[in-house]
């Protein structure tokens, strides 16, 4: 780097348009990076605090049923989890109409689960951008500044002198894609975290509404088998009688 190509504008846009092509290709990497963190901020909030409304409205809608088909059809126009849970057991009782209830039961609940998993892993589509920019960020920042440096060095070598002023403005450069990957990196791992409570909390508010479901579940196979049983006692109690 010659003295007469150090840049006298010693702002964060001046010392960018000043660097090297490498430099510059970092940092406009990192403001991409940073773009997306923030984008993926907005989307997910957005996303999270509607899941999070729907699956508590559609909660209260369940306990409040008196029996599970009950809750199918007040559920029925809802595209929720929990919608998905109801017509799932509702599916499974109807097709294992006859059988033992202790199975139905088991069926039901393996069949909640994969809905809860797959719900889950739809919920943290978009996070692993913020996982992957908080952990590399600061190392593309670092290597922007290693290059910046090395050419700074160069610059030295060039201009055989020690000079403070020679060198500054290149270091400052290189030290400015580091800045920038922790500007990038230190959000992202802010939001990765704040999002993996979040989520934590509703595949919570997933499993209470599956517990729900099942025990609706177990509610209408006892209602059912009930009757059968006091008829079988009637019908043993007349031929006693005979």
């Amino acid at each position: 780097m010659l003295p007469s190509s150090l840049p006298r504008d010693l702002s964060p846009w001046g010392m960018f348009l000043s660097a090297v092509v490498p430099v510059k290709i970092v940092m406009v990497g990192l403001a991409f990076a940073s773009l997306a963190t923030w984008t993926v901020w907005l989307a997910k909030t957005v996303e999270l605090w509607t899941a999070k409304r729907l699956a508590r409205r559609s909660f209260a809608t369940l306990a409040k049923a008196t029996s599970l088909r009950a809750a199918a059809k007040e559920l029925a126009p809802e595209r929720s989890p929990v919608a998905r849970f109801v017509a799932a057991a509702v599916g499974e009782a109807d097709r294992s109409d006859g059988l033992a209830p202790e199975g139905v039961k088991d069926r039901a609940a393996t069949l909640l689960s994969r809905i809860e998993a797959q719900a889950g892993r739809a919920i943290l589509r978009g996070t692993g951008v913020l996982a992957t920019v908080g952990a590399t960020a600061p190392f593309v920042g670092l290597f922007g500044t290693v290059w910046g440096i090395m050419d700074s060095f160069i610059g030295i070598s060039r201009t055989n002198t020690t000079n403070l002023a020679v060198v500054a403005p290149g270091i400052a450069e290189a030290l400015l894609a580091t800045a920038m990957g922790l500007i990038a990196a230190i959000p992202a791992v802010v939001m990765y975290n704040g999002f993996a409570r979040a989520i934590t909390g509703y595949r919570a508010q997933l499993g209470d509404a599956a517990a729900e479901v099942l025990r609706h579940l177990s509610r209408d196979l006892d209602r059912e088998a009930f009757p059968q049983k006091e008829d079988a006692s009637i019908v043993h109690l007349r031929q006693s009688a005979e």
